[in-house]
C-alpha cells in the first residue's frame, strides 16, 4: 500500500475511525486516509451530496464560504477568471465571486462534469472537496495544470490536529470524507508539488500559489 498523496510505501499507523472504517497515518506527509476497501461507491457519494442544504439563500453557508473568500480577495485582480472545483449541486461560491466582478466556471464530477481541461485559470477554489479525494496526488496534478503560472489555489478542508482525537472527530464521521490533512501536509504539498504557501489559518483555509 502507498500513501495516495506522497506515494510513500511503508508502514502506516492504524487509527480506528468513529465508524467501522480504519484510517492510516502517513508520517511522511502527515496525511490520514482510509483504506481502499472503505471508499464509498459513486451512487453513495452522489446521494449523500444531495442531502446538503447549500445555496446562496442560506446565510450560514454563505458566511462559511466567506471564510475562504475573504483572505483570497486581496490576492486577486479585478476581472480575473476563476474556477469553483467541486462546486456541488448548487454552485454558490461562483455566484458570490461573480458579484465581486470575477468570471467564474463550475466543475463537479457529479453535477457539473464538463471540465474545460484546455482552460487555465487565474485562481481555483476547492472548498470542502479535498477531504473527498480518493487520490489526492492525481487531483493536485490536475489542479496544477488548470492554473496559470502564479495562479492561486484556495483550499478549504478541516485539518486534523491530533491523531488520538480522530476516533471521535465529527469530520471523520462523514462516510464520504476519506482523507484528512494536517497543517504540515500543506507545507509538504507546497514544497513538493510546485506551489508556494501564501496563507493558512492552520484550521481550515489554505492558499497556495503555483510557481511562476
Amino acid at each position: 500500500m502507498t500513501c495516495p498523496l506522497c506515494l510513500y510505501a511503508g508502514d502506516f499507523k492504524e487509527i480506528k475511525g468513529p465508524d467501522s472504517r480504519l484510517f492510516l497515518h502517513c508520517e511522511n506527509c502527515q496525511l490520514v486516509f482510509t483504506e481502499q476497501r472503505f471508499l464509498p461507491l459513486p451512487e453513495v457519494e452522489e446521494k449523500h451530496y444531495l442531502t446538503h442544504e447549500n445555496g446562496i439563500e442560506h446565510a450560514g453557508y454563505v458566511n462559511f464560504l466567506n471564510r475562504a473568500i475573504q483572505p483570497t480577495l486581496p490576492l486577486l485582480g479585478r476581472g480575473m477568471h476563476g474556477l469553483d472545483y467541486g462546486c456541488g449541486p448548487t454552485p454558490t461560491l461562483s455566484l458570490l465571486l461573480e458579484r465581486e466582478g470575477y468570471r467564474m466556471d463550475n466543475y463537479d464530477p457529479y453535477f457539473f462534469p464538463e471540465l474545460k481541461t484546455e482552460q487555465v485559470y487565474d485562481f481555483v477554489f476547492a472548498t470542502e472537496c479535498f477531504e473527498h479525494f480518493f487520490y489526492p496526488a492525481r487531483e493536485l496534478h490536475l489542479l496544477y495544470k488548470l492554473l496559470k503560472p502564479g495562479g492561486l489555489l484556495t483550499i478549504m478542508t478541516e485539518q486534523w490536529q491530533e491523531t488520538d482525537k480522530i476516533p471521535t472527530w465529527y469530520y471523520a464521521k462523514d462516510p464520504t470524507h476519506v482523507v484528512f490533512y494536517h497543517s504540515r501536509t500543506f507545507h509538504w504539498i507546497a514544497q513538493h508539488c510546485g506551489f508556494e504557501l501564501m496563507y493558512t489559518d492552520n484550521k481550515r483555509v489554505v492558499i497556495i500559489r503555483k510557481d511562476k
